[in-house]
């Protein structure tokens, strides 16, 4: 009888760590099925990211006079630092936001609501161009200015195109 009742026990006993073994082999299974997972998931999001990455830097360097070599060879050809030049540009032109008449002295519209027209936005594009965007408010629009520096002092912006956007 004390044999049987070991029989049995050590039978149990085998059932249950056979149990266990499938049971814990199936959780590891499946655990690695979900890491594997989510490492080629991960892999593809950062492949994703890198070509998302790579197209906006060659956008953001674009038409933009800091990464213009050319334009700023020109400008220092004639004199003027570049680390003081675009900040003297955008200054001159935030500051003709400040006027007294009804109209803006280069923005081509008036304003609709009684609010003064304002450059908000500026982005030098090369040693001549600069692309501006204004508003008053509710309404808004963007320009194409050619500037240019006469005499080291004289700056003269002048309108080559514009458009204004419908609310």
């Amino acid at each position: 009888m004390k044999n049987r009742i070991f029989m049995y026990l050590f039978i149990f006993t085998l059932l249950l760590v056979i149990f266990q073994f499938v049971n814990s082999k199936n959780i590891i299974e499946n655990y690695d099925m979900k890491l594997t997972n989510s490492m080629e998931r991960t892999s593809k999001l950062k492949d994703s990211i890198t070509t998302i990455l790579d197209a906006n830097a060659t956008d953001l360097y674009t038409f933009k006079f800091d990464t213009n070599d050319d334009a700023m060879v020109y400008w220092e050809k004639q004199g003027f630092r570049i680390s003081e030049f675009v900040p003297f540009i955008k200054d001159e032109l935030i500051n003709l936001n400040i006027y007294d008449t009804e109209d803006h002295p280069l923005v081509p519209y008036a304003s609709m609501t009684g609010n003064k027209m304002l450059i908000d936005q500026i982005r030098m594009l090369n040693h001549k161009w600069i692309i501006a965007s204004f508003t008053d408010g509710k309404y808004w629009g963007e320009m194409l200015l050619a500037y240019d520096i006469e005499n080291k002092e004289n700056l003269k912006f002048r309108v080559l195109e514009s458009t204004l956007y419908q609310p």
